[in-house]
């Protein structure tokens, strides 16, 4: 009878044993997640400075680590080497152009859509359609949203980028260069736009009607499938500081003002600009087709995928 018993009691202790092991196992011990604040990313900015993630992963365990990786190509690498697990906030020109290549990412949903905020941008008063950006000098970052924008743009007048002498230039550079003379257009979007028609430039076209300013939150694909209670919870931190937002947006705009370096009231012009509505609509899946066809047009992107394979649902 004692025999039994305490074979009763091994099997209890064993089964609570496992039972635990399998909750640690649900959750890695650090996420890395990217930070990418500009042009007005809201979720990012109280995701972090006000810890909402970490809160959100304390009872299992799991710090949040992020890293301040802003442009497509070191965001995408970081995601193929393992350093990063969560890219929060990446355009979909990078999503696409990494899968092409290899990079074993889902797409989990949208970050945001912000047609509005991509911004084509002159001093010149003659230039205001497409044909008049024959010859000249146009600055922005190579391979993005804004560059999808210009060729999107140019080609309603069937003029091709070809046409213009494009110069491959980050958001402050291609501002600085556009104030100071030395190119005649710019690509800019969200503040860093706002500054420059503030210093006297004028708006050629916004995205509207031309591109979605489609941005992603992808998750490494090995990461995706041994952690996906992790994604799950992920998920819902990022649903609540959409309720934030949506909800609480005066209690948390001095904050965001302050972080991306503008006014509160620039802050409250700009937001309405932006869709956080994370579900992947088939809108947005028609979007990310035509960006993949404009990547290829352009030798941005060598062979074609299939972009729903590369979607969670």
């Amino acid at each position: 009878m004692k025999k039994k018993l305490f074979a009763i009691l091994l099997l209890v202790v064993f089964a609570f044993i496992g039972c635990g092991k399998e909750k640690v196992e649900e959750y890695p011990k650090t996420i890395n997640m990217t930070y990418v604040k500009a042009p007005l990313n809201i979720p990012s900015i109280l995701g972090r400075n006000d810890g909402l993630f970490q809160k959100a992963f304390d009872d299992v365990n799991t710090e949040i680590k992020f890293s301040e990786l802003t442009t497509g190509p070191e965001q995408i690498q970081a995601l193929a080497s393992g350093q990063m697990d969560i890219l929060y906030a990446l355009s979909s020109t990078s999503a696409l152009i990494g899968a092409s290549n290899g990079v074993d990412l889902k797409i989990t949903g949208v970050y945001t859509r912000a047609p509005k905020v991509f911004m084509i941008l002159t001093k010149d008063e003659n230039i205001k359609s497409p044909k008049d950006f024959i010859g000249k000098k146009v600055a922005g970052p190579k391979g993005t949203i804004l560059h999808q924008l210009l060729v999107t743009y140019l080609n309603t007048e069937n003029v091709n980028v070809d046409d213009v002498e494009f110069l491959n230039m980050g958001l402050p550079g291609a501002m600085s260069a556009l104030l100071n003379g030395s190119v005649d257009i710019a690509l800019l979007a969200g503040p860093v736009a706002l500054n420059t028609i503030k210093s006297g430039a004028k708006v050629i076209t916004t995205g509207e009607g031309l591109v979605q300013g489609l941005v992603v939150t992808a998750v490494r694909g090995d990461f995706l499938e041994k952690y996906p209670k992790a994604m799950e919870r992920f998920n819902k931190t990022n649903d609540d500081i959409l309720d934030i937002i949506n909800n609480h947006f005066e209690d948390i705009v001095d904050k965001v003002a302050k972080e991306v370096e503008n006014t509160p009231e620039e802050v409250r012009t700009m937001f309405p600009l932006y869709d956080f509505n994370t579900a992947i609509t088939e809108n947005d899946i028609k979007d990310l087709k035509a960006t993949q066809d404009f990547l290829i047009a352009n030798g941005l992107q060598e062979k074609a995928i299939d972009v729903e394979s590369i979607i969670v649902k």
